[in-house]
């Protein structure tokens, strides 16, 4: 899975919407892609732990997301590659074409996201901590990171750079206007901090002292 891909993840309400985008969802003339459901494998009342496509969580989180130039590259890149090694031919409830998918063309597992995610952390960690050692200085480590921090991170760098909440709100689908604001408060506060820090000594002047 490439960075750009990872990115679209963050736009998604948890890896589950993601994992249901099948190619059909796909629309690379208009550069949308249309969230509409979520791939699930928790299990059911009856202890079943099969894969299985639900609709969003909420009515907001059935939306559209326009792609930014890494991503719609990045799913073009995708698309090319599967024309060649083969798309996905799992079924689950009657939909096929799912975009990411094993190399055994199945659906990826939930799971399977931030399981990758861990697994990059760890293998960066690992050679950090070497490389500080053979370099003598503390190592700079990654924290955990999951798929959900991912997503409030895109939120929030969104928030400082987008002042329409209405326009976030439905970027991320949010179905709850509060929590996008909280978000947005978070974000703007941290930012208007910044700001004015580099306003340091840039505002009053100070007369210049006559020698007379």
């Amino acid at each position: 899975m490439s960075f750009e891909q990872n990115l679209f993840f963050s736009h998604c309400d948890d890896s589950a919407e993601c994992l249901a985008i099948r190619w059909d969802c796909v629309d690379f003339q208009n550069r949308i892609i249309h969230v509409n459901h979520t791939l699930s494998d928790r299990p059911d009342e009856f202890g079943d732990c099969s894969k299985r496509m639900l609709p969003t969580k909420t009515a907001a989180g059935t939306r559209d997301i326009p792609m930014v130039q890494e991503v719609y590259d990045a799913f073009l890149m995708e698309y090319e590659f599967q024309s060649v090694l083969g798309f996905c031919d799992e079924e689950i409830d009657g939909f096929t074409g799912f975009v990411f998918c094993t190399g055994e063309h199945k659906a990826l597992h939930p799971g399977a996201v931030n399981r990758a995610i861990h697994d990059a952390i760890d293998s960066y960690n690992e050679e950090e901590v070497l490389m500080a050692a053979d370099e003598n200085r503390e190592p700079f480590l990654l924290p955990s990171i999951s798929a959900h921090i991912l997503r409030h991170t895109f939120c929030t760098r969104l928030c400082e750079n987008e002042s329409n909440i209405k326009v976030i709100q439905a970027i991320m689908g949010h179905a709850d206007i509060t929590t996008t604001m909280n978000i947005y408060a978070e974000a703007t506060r941290e930012k208007k901090q910044e700001v004015m820090m580099n306003l340091e000594g840039k505002i009053i002047i100070r007369p210049e002292r006559s020698d007379s």
